[in-house]
């Protein structure tokens, strides 16, 4: 069989099969989800599923690194962007997200917070959510520290405070998700800027 019967790239088939895992996933969870699932959610054929991947496991490891790259690809800033700013769009992507066509934000997140459960019983998939807590709060923690080298904030544990944005950002989407408290990243969002945020600038 050819990658995807001659119709799209290979980049393509792969996009497809992550979208249509995302609806399965989000249908039927992950405990219960079968890779013929997945294919009920695609137009194109079950077996191009099994023509890329080893099987639901090797299928579910992708899927993470793909969720994780949506996210990590969609910060653009410039290098004339000053800290507080980029912190802003930083914070403002994980909280709300990217947005997306057919599948919003907060699917995709009911999704991923999921599998971040269940990463408690696999080492695999554990070391990739480990991966992407350090580049989230390694990419907040440089910000800050630019911001001291320019001098635009007080001197301050800029790893400590990046750990600190990053567990109220990862706090607040499992509220939301969990029990439902839809306002839980705006609350988040207004508690980071009054008591770290505004934290951050000396004394005048």
């Amino acid at each position: 069989m050819s990658e995807s019967d001659g119709q799209n790239t290979p980049q393509d088939t792969r996009e497809v099969i992550m979208e249509a895992t995302f609806r399965a996933l989000s249908k039927h969870g992950y405990k219960d989800l079968r890779v013929r699932d997945i294919g009920d959610e695609m137009d194109m054929s079950r077996q191009v599923i099994h023509y890329h991947f080893d099987g639901k496991y090797d299928l579910i490891s992708s899927f993470l690194e793909y969720v994780i790259d949506q996210y990590e690809g969609s910060v653009e800033v410039d290098d004339e962007t000053d800290p507080r700013t980029e912190l802003d769009v930083r914070i403002d992507r994980c909280l709300f997200g990217p947005e997306f066509d057919g599948f919003s934000h907060w699917d995709r997140m009911k999704v991923y917070h999921e599998l971040y459960a269940y990463a408690q019983n696999d080492d695999d998939h554990r070391a990739l959510f480990n991966e992407h807590y350090d580049r989230l709060r390694e990419s907040i923690a440089r910000v800050i520290e630019d911001g001291i080298e320019q001098g635009a904030f007080r001197d301050v544990d800029a790893e400590l405070m990046g750990q600190l944005i990053t567990d109220v950002i990862h706090a607040a989407r499992g509220r939301r998700i969990a029990l439902g408290h839809e306002d839980a990243p705006d609350e988040a969002k207004r508690a980071i800027n009054e008591f770290i945020l505004d934290s951050l600038y000396p004394p005048q």
